[in-house]
């Protein structure tokens, strides 16, 4: 099965440190064969690593992060920077650049307003290709396990990511899936696998990390 970090930020994201040289080097190493480059209401970094990216058999998506008014949303093969925050017209400026959809971390324990999806995912089933389900930067493995559940019952294709700011960070969680990722969505033949890095003391720790590796 091919395995991707589907949710990857770089410098070009404010709260990131990681080079975009760096990041696609460390992902390769990890054993990947792709990742998305979803930098925050950017897609330039993804645009970076998919310039110096010369491996024909590792794919790289240029993605971004979008704060919109119902929450964090992932955007996909997208050629142009979002505009819109507002969410069902972010997914209306995806989809006509043939991207795809995904809800982040959609009952993330946070104080940032955006990190937790306002709607509920039964209302925006039919408007998303994907809910992410295993999000490595969680505080809690309940919020976690709750959008894992949802999206089983609500029959809604699953993803894994970093949501990599660091080096260390790459390839923590991940998705499974044979054949294209669009396909393996839209079949919802995806499987999702990693751990988080939970807590205070685990951040600090994996921070210092950072600094060694």
């Amino acid at each position: 099965m091919l395995k991707y970090d589907l949710h990857t930020h770089t410098n070009l994201s404010k709260c990131s440190d990681l080079r975009p040289e760096v990041s696609l080097r460390t992902a390769k190493r990890r054993g990947l064969n792709g990742m998305a480059v979803t930098d925050h209401e950017s897609i330039l970094g993804g645009l970076r690593i998919k310039k110096l990216n010369k491996d024909k058999n590792f794919e790289v998506i240029v993605g971004t992060e979008i704060p919109s008014d119902m929450g964090d949303v992932l955007c996909y093969y997208v050629k142009k920077d979002i505009k819109s925050r507002k969410f069902f017209e972010v997914v209306d400026e995806v989809k006509k650049q043939n991207g795809l959809v995904v809800i982040p971390h959609p009952f993330r324990t946070s104080t940032n307003p955006h990190h937790t999806f306002k709607l509920s995912l039964k209302q925006v089933k039919n408007k998303i290709d994907a809910v992410e389900c295993l999000n490595a930067r969680m505080l809690f493995d309940r919020d976690n396990r709750k959008a894992d559940e949802i999206a089983t019952k609500l029959k809604i294709a699953k993803t894994a990511g970093g949501d990599a700011h660091f080096k260390f960070e790459i390839g923590t969680a991940y998705t499974l899936f044979d054949g294209d990722l669009r396909t393996a969505l839209k079949k919802r033949t995806t499987k999702i696998a990693g751990s988080t890095l939970v807590g205070p003391i685990g951040g600090l720790i994996s921070f210092l990390r950072n600094r060694i590796l």
